[in-house]
Formats: C-alpha cells, structure tokens, sequence
C-alpha cells in the first residue's frame, strides 16, 4: 500500500499543534547554526527538527563510523557517510520541507565569520575542549550579539540531575555537569550525551520563543 505522504501545511500543524501561531512563526523563520555533529549535535539537530524549527546548518567535517553508534543519532546503513549527508537524510525524513544548509568542513578560526555569519544562534557541539574553547573565542569575538549555547560535563552514568543549564556571560550559555569528562572507565554513553543534547536544544527553543 503506498504511503500518502503529508503535504507542508499538513505536517507544520502537526508539529507545531501545541504552539500559538506567533509561537509557529518564530520556530519556523529560526536559523540555527549546529557546529559538530556527534552524540551532542545529531541529537540537538532532531530536537530541534521535531520542535519546529525550520532552518539549520549543518557543520561537521566527519564521516560516520561503528564507534559513533553507541550514543549518535546514526545507524548501520551511515556507516562511511558524511556526517552531514547522513543526519541531512534523517531530518528530511522527519519534515521534508526543513530547509537544511550543510557545511563538511572542520571549523577553525579563519573560518568561524563566514560559517555562523547567518545563523541566529549558534550551538557548539565538539567534543575536544580546545576546539569548544577555539568556537567560543572566535564567536565572542566576532559575533557577540548572538546566543551562543555550549555543553560540558557529559560523561559517565547516571547523576541525571547534575546536568544543568546556566548562563555564563552575556548571550553565553553552558549546559552540563561541568566537569565529568571521558577518562578511563568514564565513557561517552547515549543516556546522559542525550540529557545535555536535549539540555541545549531546550534552551534554543527557549532563545527563540524569548521565554528565558
């Protein structure tokens, strides 16, 4: 049997069903900049598609491999793909009219002003400090005015409840217990990568709707 598949009014007022329609609008014309797209970006990225938000871009150099499936939101059928293909691919499963820019390059300092130029708000989402540190210097530099929305401290398991969000500085934002890292015995695990994930793609939501 072949599958209607619903037209873009149809499943705009699914998503956003719970929405007030200035609520919709603000989703819908957001532009969200999501910088690496591991355990952390891949499931900001769906948060946020399945909230409503109607732009993203997508940046991360990488390809899909078997060790990102423990807590990244990729499957067998991606392993070798592009980061940015394989997760461009799911989103449009969830709202095919999504418009999704994507970038397959690492970020550096050179290019930080031409990569997060459009965005609205911009989430970082690396996993080696040095580069969280590189993306927050270069976006305080060059674009102080936008919301910037970080995580650290994901590590390990359970402590559910120490993942926390603040606000750091001026349009400065950290989610995260802080301090738990991936030291021996301490991995990468899917249940508390997904808490700080869900953590900053809430505060995005709150940045757009100016609830915060």
């Amino acid at each position: 049997m072949e599958k209607r598949i619903p037209s873009r009014e149809e499943l705009q007022k699914a998503l956003l069903a719970r929405c007030t329609r200035e609520e919709a609008e603000k989703l819908w014309n957001a532009r969200i900049a999501v910088a690496g797209l591991g355990g952390l970006g891949s499931n900001v990225s769906v948060f946020l598609t399945r909230a409503g938000v109607g732009h993203l871009h997508l940046i991360d150099f990488d390809k899909v491999d078997m060790t990102n499936l423990n807590r990244q939101h990729y499957f067998i059928s991606h392993l070798g793909m592009d980061k940015t293909e394989a997760l461009k691919e799911q989103l449009l499963q969830i709202n095919p009219w999504l418009d999704i820019e994507t970038s397959c390059e690492k970020v550096t300092e050179e290019n930080i002003p031409r990569l997060f130029q459009n965005a609205g708000i911009i989430c970082e989402a690396f996993d080696r400090p040095e580069n969280k540190a590189m993306l927050v210097n270069g976006c305080r530099e060059f674009f102080p005015e936008k919301p910037l929305v970080c995580a650290s401290g994901m590590g390990g398991f359970g402590r559910s409840n120490d993942i926390v969000t603040r606000q750091v500085g001026r349009n400065f934002y950290l989610c995260g217990d802080g301090t738990s890292g991936i030291e021996e015995g301490q991995g990468l695990a899917a249940p508390r990568v997904a808490l700080c994930a869900a953590h900053e793609a809430n505060l995005i939501l709150e940045l757009i709707l100016e609830k915060n």
